[in-house]
């Protein structure tokens, strides 16, 4: 792990078990010439200014603070290495996680803003919209934010209340007192449906810390980056809520079992998993570019027949979450399931967990034909 010591504005590499203690910043990134790069400081005379803001600032702050180090993922990652960007990016988590503290500059927020006011610049920090910044609000254990002239907002803590009016994150998972295991999979996926990332696939790698998750990076491989990250879950994580996407939204034109982004979870923020309801039923498995499982079937009164699933809303607990499914066809000839264009994830009656089970085979993705729906 690579530090910038405060002093010298000089990098430092410490192994597993020797690294100091350190403060970590969150940012939002400006335009390149703004921000201290790798390169940039591997060839900085330490007795001339960086001409930061952000970097000076947060190596003022950490001194201020008492500590000799500090990680900034601008200029401590060397992003021409692909293999210390995978590395990087699996330990991310782990690395905010460790830190200290957490200095999160708000690069538009003005002084004087007060986080508390209505409609204030707090509120609107584009910091908030952004997926990589989850993790960081998340993993340390302390938080300090900070506006564009380093004054202190005020912490993770103080601020809590209105931190969960703005993420979704309610609060015994945002400060810590909860583990991310305590929560279902399309929970924390809702925590993400609002936030953005620069490249398409990094809206799936920012979110590996999240879910304990480890796989390489594969840049270029576009919106195939969250079906891999949803595959990777299922193989770690017991959980039906992963397949309640698209709950209570109309008009679904996907037809794949799997989500195409965390959008896909808006409104998943309050499903529970049912662990009580697995019994007998196998977790689901990957099998051939397919999930197989079986589930209980639940046909309405209007033919349609839904996948029972193993997950609640935290406020029902007696109805479960019903996935729409239908059969696929190839050639003509019935080839598997697969999730009917137009219809969405909905409550079930409370007895339906109790129907006769069938056998599942999803296809993960949708047909090409429903990708430009």
């Amino acid at each position: 792990m690579r530090l910038v010591n405060v002093k010298t504005k000089v990098l430092e590499e410490f192994l597993e078990g020797t690294v100091p203690p350190y403060a970590i910043l969150s940012h939002t990134w400006g335009a390149e010439h703004e921000e201290v790069l790798f390169h940039d400081i591997r060839a900085h005379d330490s007795t001339q200014s960086l001409r930061s803001r952000k970097f000076e600032g947060c190596c003022a702050q950490a001194a201020l603070d008492g500590y000799g180090y500090v990680w900034i993922d601008t200029c401590c990652i060397d992003k021409d290495s692909s293999t210390e960007l995978t590395e990087a990016i699996n330990s991310m988590f782990r690395w905010y996680k460790d830190a200290n503290v957490c200095y999160a500059y708000l690069s538009d927020v003005s002084v004087g803003d007060g986080p508390l006011e209505l409609d204030s610049m707090f509120g609107r920090s584009r910091w908030f919209t952004r997926g990589w910044t989850l993790q960081e609000l998340i993993a340390p254990k302390v938080v300090r934010f900070y506006d564009n002239e380093w004054a202190c907002l005020g912490t993770k803590r103080e601020l809590a209340h209105v931190l969960v009016g703005i993420t979704g994150i309610p609060r015994p998972f945002l400060l810590g007192m909860a583990s991310l295991r305590d929560s279902s999979v399309a929970q924390r996926m809702s925590w993400a449906a609002k936030r953005i990332t620069k490249r398409k696939e990094d809206m799936a790698y920012c979110l590996l810390g999240i879910f304990d998750i480890s796989m390489p990076m594969i840049y270029g491989e576009g919106d195939r980056a969250f079906f891999r990250l949803q595959e990777y879950i299922l193989r770690h994580i017991r959980d039906d809520s992963i397949l309640a996407w698209g709950f209570n939204v109309e008009n679904i034109k996907s037809t794949g079992a799997l989500a195409r982004s965390p959008s896909d979870f808006l409104a998943c923020g309050t499903i529970v998993s049912s662990a009580l309801d697995y019994g007998s039923y196998e977790p689901i498995q990957i099998v051939g570019g397919r999930l197989q499982f079986r589930r209980p079937l639940h046909t309405l009164e209007s033919d349609q027949t839904f996948i029972v699933l193993l997950c609640r809303l935290s406020n029902n607990a007696a109805q479960p979450l019903g996935m729409p499914f239908c059969e696929s066809r190839s050639a003509g000839f019935v080839d598997g399931h697969e999730r009917p264009q137009g219809t969405s994830v909905t409550l079930l009656d409370a007895n339906a967990i109790d129907d006769k089970p069938g056998d599942i085979k999803m296809s993960i993705e949708p047909r090409e034909d429903s990708w430009s729906l």
